[in-house]
C-alpha cells in the first residue's frame, strides 16, 4: 500500500521546496517551535516512511499524528504542495502496515458499525449523567482527563427526534423561488449532541420550501477514521453512506452543517472510491453536496424579509475544514449581517485553528489548549456576546477554552442563530 500511496503523491512530495513557509501558519509549530511539527519536517518523515527508508516506531507516529489536519499549511503553500493529504497518507501506510493502537481501533471497531455505534451512543447518553455533571466535568477524577469538558450526549438524537421526511408547507413552496428536494447528512456531533443544530437546519430549510430527508441509514461519515489511518473501514463507511442516499434517488441536493463531513462527501468519497463500483455515484454526489450556510445564500438566495430581530452582538469562528476544505466563510457571515438587530463583529484571525481538530482535544489537551486560548483571547477582545461557528467539533472546543478561561459566552452554530431569527419573527 505504501508504494502506490507514494507514487500516487509523488509529484507533491517533490514539489516541497522546504522554504519553511509553512512555520508561520502551523498552529502547533507557533506553540512547540519543533521542526518535526511543522508540514515541512512531517513531509520529509513521511517521504521517508513511504519510500520504506523508515519504519515504525511509537516516536514517528507520535510525530505524524502531531497535527491538527486543518490545512493552513496547505493553503499558504507557495508552492501548492497537499501537505495534509501527505501526512494523512503516511498514517495510512503505517496503518496498514502495523495498524492502529489499541485504544483507537477498539473506538474505531464500533464506530465502523452503524448500528452497534448509534445502540453505544444512545446508551452512554443515558448514563453519562452519572459520570459528567452538567457542564460535562467528572464527577469522579478517574480514567479520563479531569481537566477536560466533554460533550453531553442527547438521550434525543437528530434521527430519532425528526421524521424521515420533513416537507414544506404548502405556503411555503408557494413562495419559494424554487421548491426543491434535499438530504440532511447529520453526520455524528449533530445527531448526538447537537440535535438543536440538525433541528434549526430542517426548520429553516421548511421555512424557505424546500422538502428535507433524513435518511435513517446514514452514519459517521468517517473521518476519524480516514484520517487517523484506517483506510480500508474509511472505504466501508463511505459506501454505507452512498448506499443510504441512493435510497432517496429524488433528491437534488445533500446538504451538511459540518466542514468535515462535506469535506469528507466533496473530496475524500471519490477519491477513495476511485476503483470501486460505488466511483461515478460518489462523484455525482460530490457535485451535489453544499454547507447549508452556502446552499441558503448561493442556491436558494433566501428571502430575508423572513427574518426577525435578534439581539445578540455575535463574532463567528472559521471552522478549518469548512473554510479550507469547502472554501465557505462568506457565506456564514452574509447570513448573520442579514438578521436584524444583530451587530457582528469581527474577531482576530478568525480563521485560526480552535486547536479542536476532533480527538486531538482528547489526546493532546494541554496542547489543545496551548493553541485555543489565542481564540479565548480574540473572542474577549472582539466584544461579542455570543460566539458562533459552523461545525460541532469547534462548538466543543470553545466549551473547554471556557471553562478553562472561566468565562461564559453562548456558543452556537451559524443555523441556531438564522433560525432565532426566523422563530422571532413568527412570535
Amino acid at each position: 500500500m505504501a508504494q502506490y500511496i507514494l507514487e500516487h503523491l509523488e509529484d507533491d512530495i517533490i514539489k516541497c521546496m522546504k522554504c519553511g513557509n509553512c512555520q508561520a501558519f502551523c498552529p502547533i509549530y507557533k506553540e512547540t517551535k519543533m521542526e518535526g511539527d511543522v508540514a515541512r519536517g512531517k513531509i520529509q518523515l513521511a517521504a521517508a516512511v513511504l519510500a520504506g527508508e523508515i519504519g515504525y516506531s511509537p516516536s514517528v507516529e507520535k510525530r505524524l499524528l502531531n497535527c491538527l489536519t486543518c490545512k493552513a499549511c496547505s493553503a499558504n503553500c507557495p508552492c501548492g504542495v497537499d501537505c495534509t493529504k501527505i501526512i494523512v497518507a503516511a498514517r495510512q501506510a503505517l496503518g496498514a502496515k502495523k495498524g492502529l493502537p489499541k485504544i483507537k481501533r477498539a473506538i474505531f471497531e464500533v464506530v465502523k458499525r452503524p448500528m452497534i455505534f448509534d445502540l453505544s451512543m444512545r446508551s452512554a447518553a443515558i448514563f453519562s449523567p452519572l459520570m459528567f455533571n452538567k457542564k460535562g466535568k467528572l464527577r469522579v477524577p478517574v480514567v479520563l482527563n479531569p481537566k477536560k469538558v466533554y460533550p453531553l450526549l442527547s438521550t434525543s438524537p437528530v434521527k430519532n427526534r425528526l421524521p424521515e421526511f420533513n416537507p414544506a408547507s404548502a405556503e411555503a413552496k408557494q413562495r419559494a423561488k424554487k421548491p426543491t428536494k434535499v438530504a440532511l447528512f447529520t453526520g455524528c456531533s449533530m445527531n448526538y449532541i447537537y440535535p438543536n443544530v440538525g433541528k434549526s437546519i430542517v426548520e429553516i430549510l421548511n421555512a424557505n420550501g424546500v422538502d428535507v430527508v433524513i435518511p435513517k441509514d446514514q452514519s459517521c461519515c468517517g473521518a476519524p477514521i480516514y484520517i487517523h489511518g484506517d483506510r480500508k473501514a474509511a472505504i466501508g463507511m463511505a459506501k454505507g453512506n452512498i448506499a443510504a442516499m441512493n435510497k432517496h434517488d429524488d433528491i437534488e441536493a445533500i446538504i451538511t452543517g459540518c466542514g468535515t463531513c462535506g469535506s469528507q462527501w466533496q473530496k475524500y468519497f471519490p477519491e477513495m472510491m476511485e476503483d470501486q463500483p460505488e466511483a461515478e455515484k460518489s462523484k455525482e454526489y460530490s457535485k451535489k453536496v453544499y454547507d447549508i450556510a452556502y446552499f441558503l445564500t448561493d442556491i436558494l438566495q433566501i428571502d430575508t424579509s423572513l427574518l426577525g430581530e435578534v439581539n445578540r452582538t455575535v463574532t463567528y469562528h472559521d471552522p478549518c475544514h469548512l473554510k479550507r476544505g469547502m472554501n465557505v466563510y462568506k457565506e456564514p457571515r452574509q447570513l448573520l449581517k442579514s438578521i436584524p438587530g444583530l451587530k457582528f463583529v469581527e474577531m482576530k484571525n478568525a480563521d485560526r485553528c480552535c486547536g479542536g481538530a476532533g480527538s486531538f482535544s482528547l489526546t493532546h489537551f494541554d496542547l489543545s489548549m496551548d493553541i485555543h486560548k489565542h481564540k479565548t483571547e480574540a473572542l474577549k477582545a472582539s466584544g461579542a456576546d455570543t460566539v458562533v461557528t459552523g461545525c460541532g467539533s469547534c462548538m466543543m472546543q470553545f466549551a473547554d477554552g471556557h471553562d478553562q478561561a472561566k468565562i461564559e459566552v453562548p456558543i452556537m452554530h451559524t443555523m441556531e442563530v438564522l433560525a432565532e431569527s426566523y422563530r422571532n419573527k413568527k412570535s
